[in-house]
């Protein structure tokens, strides 16, 4: 078997506003859109958006480090995001986040020993 790609499929209810999110606020880039498939990629990392999600909250394991939490959690409340509960993992400052279709994802502060 050769893999050609792997991603992140996060289930989104309304595909316009997770495109916004995604694209707008987390600032990765849009490789390809349609009403119920999309892709987005940050360098290597392939993130696809499923149209047909519900509206309740739902946990995912993916994650961001960004170089200022507090204004990345300030952008994401702007954007219709919000906050869960914060927490320090081997020195590293977290924070879970609902983004505007109620996926939960990790963000933290970019640790001094990461890329």
């Amino acid at each position: 078997m050769k893999i050609t790609k792997a991603y992140f499929t996060v289930p989104v209810a309304d595909m316009d506003r997770a495109l916004s999110f995604y694209r707008d606020v987390l600032g990765l880039s849009v490789g390809f859109t349609s009403p119920d498939w999309s892709e987005l990629s940050w360098r290597d990392a392939t993130v696809a958006l499923h149209g047909g999600g519900g509206s309740e909250a739902r946990e995912s394991w993916l994650g961001f480090y960004v170089e200022d939490l507090d204004g990345a959690l300030a952008e994401i409340e702007d954007a219709g995001g919000r906050r869960g509960e914060e927490r320090t993992e081997g020195g590293v400052r977290l924070m879970s986040v609902i983004d505007t279709e109620g996926n939960s994802l990790t963000v933290g502060q970019q640790p001094a020993w990461g890329p």
